[in-house]
């Protein structure tokens, strides 16, 4: 799966509540970083999900998903990962009443594992 797709496929796992599908897509050592809080593992973040979810009723409606050059490709760093690569989603939050929010997301795909290792998260 290209790496787009491995995000569109973390969105739609958390909008159909799918945590085994979402573990699939995430590294052990996924870490998120969002305006309200830092998940340090991808089982602190599924569990949040799980259960601490403020709003479980929401939906990611995608606007945009965007695959980045490799890092290390042209920037004149050599001690970057070639193996990353930087995928960037925006879109908006929106529950039964419509949008709650918009979001800018900027993931770090491990190609080898084919996994996602890290996630910042903007909204507004």
């Amino acid at each position: 799966m290209d790496a787009t797709g491995l995000v569109r496929r973390y969105y739609d796992a958390l909008d159909a509540h799918d945590y085994d599908a979402l573990e699939s897509v995430l590294a052990p050592e996924f870490t998120q970083r969002r305006p309200d809080r830092t998940f340090e593992s991808r089982t602190a973040f599924i569990q949040f999900m799980r259960e601490e979810r403020p709003n479980p009723e929401t939906t990611h409606e995608l606007e945009e998903v965007v695959a980045g050059r490799d890092a290390g490709d042209g920037d004149g760093d050599s001690n970057s990962s070639t193996d990353e690569l930087t995928v960037a989603a925006r879109g908006r939050v929106c529950d039964e009443s419509g949008e709650l929010f918009e979001f800018a997301d900027f993931f770090t795909v491990d190609r080898e594992q084919g996994r996602l290792v890290r996630l910042e998260t903007y909204s507004r």
